[in-house]
């Protein structure tokens, strides 16, 4: 049975709060994109709509009105991104492959845009970086949106033929494959929230949406398992870190409970107990989630596979009554939700957005008075490791199956000195602060073998937009410029020698070079 119980806070670890950590022997180091945020080419080599390019031209949908036609036009400057992988040290490339560019509309498999993904693994094998693919970072052909997309049972299926697509192209040299990103902002930011494409205000169409997500994944590990028994098989998702505002108050514990339940667990039991869990179904009761599950579809969801993909952020206190004074969220605005302020700020109209949350009326996120990041999200390192140490003991440990933090970064309002460079200290911090936090939770005894920063470069990020900063290289937007910023020198110096320097170690200390 899924329970959920209040985890308490971390106080810093003396062993690992400030010294120099050496990573186990072979961690992978490695960065992380997405197809849609970097490619641009949007119209090129028979790409057709996904669901971003139809939403993007929503009026107020993304600040700014902008979209991503050109994004970073990593389309056509791949050789030269790859290169500078290298240059930082990176034992891997994460990235997404599109959906909307393989198979236009959902139906037939577009060569051009399966050709460049050839090109894109074998640049990358030349230049000895693992290529690390997930299947769907959010790209879903319009055309299957057009027929009810997520809520429609159709498109898991649909999904599972497109990955055994990629699957015959790519499968004699990549290894490792993921099946889905994130599906809690697929399903419920862009079915239950608006936030996201397809922009779907539905607490029904959420839950119907998360179900064929986790369908689709389970078909095609299935699918996949059956083409290459030896291939690294695994999901992504994005987590939060829900702790009442008062532990001793049963209202404020069942608030985090509620977050807890439609966020983690909502996809984590399915994944690994084969059931959703009860207190989750009682609470959505009234929106059909499980008008949507067959028979025998657990066992699908199921489906062993060898490794999950932890995407960190920030975590959030949750009560059943209101902060009284301070923002309205605390910030513990889930990953992905809009900066409403931040879009005013831009000079974009507001669209009218719900919760993401299908059964969380009543639940209030309260500051902590944690330093925030750009997008108003908490700092809180201290939470991955309660996240990674719970996820072992709970759900990936019983199993073995591994883990890697596939995404963790920060956006921060970058600033541009005179010769072009970019001192991102701040960026710097967080990630040295996450990179310690792994490593105690790796003492505790997760199995954690890899991290992967988000993101290697400045991109589109979502509603949002140009106008927040993720990259540990920065791009000029107008010349497609690259330039690495401080915190990239400094992760390349961390992945070459594996080892987080002591924080008092000058940052121009030599970087080292990756085996």
């Amino acid at each position: 049975m899924s329970l959920f119980v209040p985890s308490t806070p971390l106080a810093p670890n003396p062993a690992t709060a400030t010294g120099r950590v050496e990573m186990p022997h072979g961690f992978l180091w490695g960065a992380a994109t997405a197809s849609f945020q970097i490619e641009g080419a949007g119209q090129t080599d028979g790409r057709k709509d996904s669901v971003w390019d139809a939403f993007a031209r929503v009026p107020g949908a993304v600040v700014n009105g902008d979209d991503g036609l050109v994004a970073c036009d990593h389309y056509h400057r791949y050789r030269e991104d790859v290169a500078l992988m290298r240059e930082l040290n990176l034992g891997a490339y994460r990235f997404s492959s599109s959906w909307a560019r393989v198979r236009p509309d959902g139906g037939a498999v577009n060569p051009q845009g399966l050709a460049f993904y050839d090109r894109l693994v074998d640049e990358l094998l030349d230049a000895q970086i693992l290529p690390w693919i997930t299947l769907y970072h959010w790209d879903l052909p319009q055309a299957l949106e057009e027929k009810g997309g997520w809520t429609n049972r159709d498109t898991a299926f649909r999904f599972a033929e497109y990955a055994v697509t990629m699957h015959e192209a790519l499968g004699d040299r990549v290894g490792v494959w993921t099946t889905l990103n994130e599906p809690w902002c697929s399903a419920f930011l862009g079915y239950t929230a608006g936030v996201h494409a397809p922009g779907r205000q539905s607490r029904p169409d959420g839950l119907a949406a998360a179900h064929h997500l986790l369908l689709g994944h389970g078909l095609a590990v299935q699918a996949l398992r059956e083409r290459a028994p030896q291939a690294n098989l695994g999901i992504t998702l994005n987590f939060t870190v829900a702790d009442p505002v008062d532990p001793a108050d049963p209202a404020d514990v069942d608030a985090a409970r509620r977050i807890d339940g439609q966020f983690n667990r909502v996809f984590l039991d399915p994944l690994f107990r084969g059931a959703y869990p009860q207190d989750l179904l009682d609470d959505v009761a009234p929106y059909g989630l499980l008008d949507h599950v067959r028979d025998g579809d657990l066992e699908i969801v199921s489906t062993p596979i060898d490794t999950l993909g932890v995407n960190y952020y920030n975590g959030g206190a949750f009560s059943a009554r209101p902060q009284e004074s301070g923002s309205a969220d605390g910030g513990t605005r889930p990953e992905g939700v809009r900066d409403e302020d931040a879009g005013a700020q831009d000079g974009a109209p507001v669209r009218e957005t719900s919760s993401p949350y299908p059964a969380a009326d009543g639940v209030h996120g309260h500051s902590r008075g944690l330093p925030l990041t750009d997008m108003g999200w908490e700092v809180q390192p201290e939470g991955l490791t309660r996240l990674l140490t719970r996820l072992q003991e709970e759900y990936t440990g019983p199993l073995g199956v591994s883990m890697y933090v596939t995404e963790n970064g920060a956006a921060y309002p970058d600033v541009v000195g005179p010769d072009g460079s970019v001192d991102d200290q701040d960026r710097l911090d967080f990630l040295d602060a996450h990179l310690r936090a792994t490593k105690d939770a790796i003492d505790a005894g997760a199995d954690v073998r890899g991290y992967f920063a988000w993101s290697l470069m400045d991109n589109f990020e979502w509603a949002l937009g140009y106008t927040k900063r993720f990259g540990i290289v920065r791009v000029d937007y107008a010349t497609q410029e690259r330039t690495v910023k401080a915190s990239g020198r400094w992760y390349a110096r961390v992945a070459g020698t594996n080892v987080v320097p002591a924080r008092d170690e000058p940052d121009d200390a030599p970087a080292g070079a990756r085996p």
